[in-house]
């Protein structure tokens, strides 16, 4: 049965008012701050794969840690990240990063992490190349495809496998890996994009805390737990309006998380077909 709170924010979910908040606050004037922000600085590909895959699995935690973290691993790498990993050694990724800590996330993680990329990366030719090998495009989600990816990382799996690149194999969420995708797969004002060969109506939307409090207000999913169950969930109920591009509205809606001049309740009041 639907709640009084979810059949009343159930209108919120027609697209002509979800097409208002994305024309709205879909633009890079409300990126800021969002590790999104540091994939701008590299038009080159293979260096915008080196960059999202790191800003994305540092995406966890207060938002200025999360960007203070990011800025201090590219100031390592130097001007070009795939040539950074694509030359050093493991033994200089370890010492490069010894010093490095996120949260949870120590500097042996984040080398190894590197170090997966760069073999992956040897074996197919590009992190895309890497993905598009482990993922058939009968699938109906990218998620057996990152399955495919996450293993492909010949990683120290003690250090990064279960936490630092989760697998949806495992039931996480998969908020990161997922949030990876949407910048590498979309391209609009937001997404820079790249990876061209995967359409965005397999994306999942990227659940994180933000995100599920805002699915269970706006009545997308009643579910307590942010898993990939409810991540599957929020993405059906995007998919209902937005076939061929379920994520769409996920960068606009999490605005409401992230950026203090933005609250859930006003952008509610504005966007419910009948007045307070």
């Amino acid at each position: 049965m639907i709640g009084a709170e979810q059949s009343a924010l159930r209108p919120l979910m027609k697209r002509d008012k979800l097409e208002g908040l994305y024309a709205a606050y879909n633009h890079r004037e409300f990126v800021h701050p969002d590790p999104l922000e540091f994939l701008y600085h590299y038009p080159a590909l293979q260096d915008r794969e080196i960059v999202a895959l790191i800003a994305s699995s540092l995406a966890y935690g207060r938002v200025a840690q999360i960007l203070k973290s990011v800025s201090s691993v590219l100031r390592l790498m130097g001007s070009s990240p795939f040539h950074f990993v694509m030359t050093l050694p493991l033994e200089s990724l370890l010492a490069v990063f010894s010093g490095f800590k996120h949260r949870f996330t120590a500097g042996p993680e984040l080398a190894w992490m590197l170090w997966g990329a760069r073999r992956a990366i040897e074996k197919h030719g590009s992190l895309l190349g890497c993905f598009l090998a482990g993922w058939n495009e009968k699938e109906s989600t990218v998620l057996p495809g990152l399955s495919a990816f996450v293993k492909a990382f010949p990683m120290n799996s003690a250090r990064c496998w279960g936490g630092f690149l989760p697998s949806p194999a495992k039931g996480s969420a998969c908020k990161r890996l997922n949030l990876f995708m949407r910048w590498m797969v979309r391209r609009d004002d937001v997404d820079p994009g790249g990876w061209g060969h995967i359409p965005p109506s397999k994306l999942i939307v990227p659940l994180d805390v933000h995100m599920h409090r805002i699915s269970l207000s706006f009545g997308l999913t009643n579910r307590k737990q942010a898993d990939l169950r409810t991540a599957m969930e929020v993405t059906r109920a995007f998919k209902k309006v937005a076939p061929e591009d379920p994520v769409r509205y996920d960068f606009a809606l999490t605005r409401l998380g992230i950026r203090r001049d933005m609250y859930a309740d006003s952008v509610k009041r504005r966007f419910r077909n009948r007045p307070e």
